[in-house]
């Protein structure tokens, strides 16, 4: 048989690349405090970027979790079946300390490090989920310190342990939280599910919970109305004596993207739990795994957009149209130029969180206040950009891009899911201004933090004076919340990028995102910019 046509202008797979070849992610893993990993960081890259871990993740998102309520003899037994994959991914995570090392090593940069390692081992969004939750979960289960000191070791053990048995009899555990219903959403004080004290100090919880992520993990944070008011439980799914605790899954959810990741909804009849911090008082004892949870949808949101970045740069440079390479096409190079330094920012915000939370953990209070009002900020802002990000990221690859065998589909549909996640972007500006109101010294701290690249840029210290403005607005600021929680986050990377960025990247993000010189859309870069040492920073080089 005679060919038909030849393959030919065709990209080749973008596997056989090191996640962690990023100057930004490394520059920043150095000033946060983290240098000491910077190794580590580039094995677990090269490893993300190589075609078996790709194929992982592939096979995950595919081979979506399949709900077994019974076992074959009628039996209920509630577990959730994970492809192979999900478990090699799972693996690597829990061995690279993904899930909770920082709670475990003492060292100064321990989040960052932890946090750049987050960075770049990108593969698979879905199964980090439980890895953040686990991470999440250790500072709020210190309000108990019996159940804490009882699971601490094994919730930051790097033994990856999926079997589902009694959690002291594990090499390690994972831990997940459960707090929506269906009536309240984010509004978790409308939750419904009813503890009741028993005579040994145990509770039991009855009730419905309409989003529960990663049902198969050992424990879970959850919010029950208990006699004192709503308050947090820890409730294991397997119980001390080896049975199944009364936590019932309904079903999984269907969901848009994150399909290597179950969600379910899930029913407690009669389960038992202990309860962690005070009766009344759950939303404060949990509202640190929230917070911890933000800065992992801030990593993320910048992540994906770094990795849209890589798989744009990654086409156009082996792509041709119109008799041209489309990397040396001048609007091509506008827009990727343009998609780099907002992922440049992005993950220079994220990596100063985490190094915020390093600082604030070992008892600095400023840098405590900073993390307060700018996590809430940089999760709505980056979060919120994401989405448009993966848009314009997938349309450099064209009609390509829009297939799911290339790997950018499965970046656009998971790109929405950060800025719903532990508070939509309401929520999420709404914190930004509660923590104004309850932590009126957030906002000096905030100046503070943006006045040490006073004077260095005009554009800038115009920018921080109109925020300085919007603040003190305060009739209207409840309405302007979104503005306001854009302007933290875009300041703050200002104040980054001034100080410590590359001086191109520093010029476009100045020129544009605090000059007004900016479209509406991606790629309208004005002219007289040096985008040459920015596209050579965003190019990721194959093996």
């Amino acid at each position: 048989m005679s060919e038909t046509h030849l393959v030919v202008n065709q990209v080749p797979s973008f596997t056989g690349f090191n996640t962690a070849h990023s100057p930004v992610l490394l520059e920043a893993l150095r000033r946060e405090g983290g240098g000491w990993a910077e190794q580590e960081v580039i094995e677990l890259g090269a490893l993300a970027g190589s075609d078996e871990v790709q194929q992982w993740a592939v096979a995950a998102e595919r081979n979506a979790p399949i709900l077994r309520t019974h076992d074959r003899f009628g039996h209920r037994i509630d577990e959730v079946e994970y492809t192979g994959d999900y478990h090699r991914l799972m693996t690597v995570a829990i061995e690279h300390g993904l899930h909770g090392a920082p709670w475990a090593d003492a060292r100064a940069g321990a989040h960052v490090a932890r946090a750049a390692k987050m960075w770049a081992w990108s593969a698979d969004p879905g199964h980090l989920c439980p890895i953040s939750m686990t991470y999440a979960a250790v500072p709020a289960l210190r309000a108990a310190p019996e159940l804490a000191a009882l699971y601490e070791p094994l919730l930051t053990s790097r033994s990856y342990d999926a079997r589902v048995a009694a959690p002291l009899t594990k090499s390690g555990l994972t831990a997940g939280m459960s707090m929506t219903e269906k009536q309240g959403g984010s509004d978790v004080r409308a939750g419904t599910t009813a503890a009741v004290p028993g005579a040994d100090g145990s509770y039991t919880l009855t009730g419905h919970k309409w989003f529960t992520s990663a049902p198969m993990c050992d424990l879970f944070l959850v919010l029950a109305q208990a006699p004192g008011g709503l308050s947090c439980f820890l409730l294991p799914k397997v119980l001390p004596d080896g049975t199944r605790n009364r936590m019932l899954l309904q079903r999984l959810k269907d969901k848009l993207g994150n399909r290597s990741n179950a969600s379910a909804e899930i029913e407690y009849d009669g389960a038992l739990a202990w309860r962690v911090g005070e009766e009344g008082r759950g939303v404060r004892t949990i509202i640190e795994m929230v917070n911890l949870t933000r800065l992992d949808c801030t990593l993320g949101g910048a992540t994906l957009m770094r990795t849209g970045v890589a798989m744009a740069m990654h086409h156009i440079t082996h792509r041709k149209a119109f008799g041209e390479y489309l990397i040396d096409q001048p609007l091509m190079r506008n827009v990727v130029a343009d998609l780099a330094v907002e992922a440049e920012a992005a993950t220079m915000v994220a990596m100063r969180m985490a190094g915020a939370t390093d600082r604030a953990s070992a008892g600095d209070e400023p840098e405590a206040l900073l993390r307060r009002i700018g996590l809430a900020a940089a999760k709505y802002w980056v979060c919120k950009g994401a989405p448009k990000h993966a848009g314009e990221a997938l349309e450099c690859l064209g009609g390509n891009g829009y297939i799911e065998d290339f790997p950018m589909a499965r970046l656009y549909r998971e790109a929405p899911l950060a800025g719903i996640w532990e508070g939509s972007g309401n929520v999420s500006a709404l914190d930004t201004l509660r923590a104004m109101a309850t932590k009126p010294e957030s906002v000096l701290t905030l100046f503070a933090e943006l006045d040490k690249a006073r004077g260095m840029d005009t554009r800038f210290d115009r920018y921080v004076d109109q925020l300085r403005d919007s603040i003190d607005d305060f009739d209207t600021i409840a309405y302007r919340a979104r503005s306001v929680a854009e302007r933290i986050t875009v300041a703050m990377q200002a104040s980054l990028l001034l100080r410590h960025g590359h001086p191109a990247v520093t010029e476009v993000f100045c020129a544009t995102r605090l000059d007004g010189r900016w479209g509406n859309a991606y790629g309208t870069l004005p002219t007289g910019l040096d985008l040459d040492p920015v596209i050579e920073r965003a190019t990721v080089k194959l093996a």
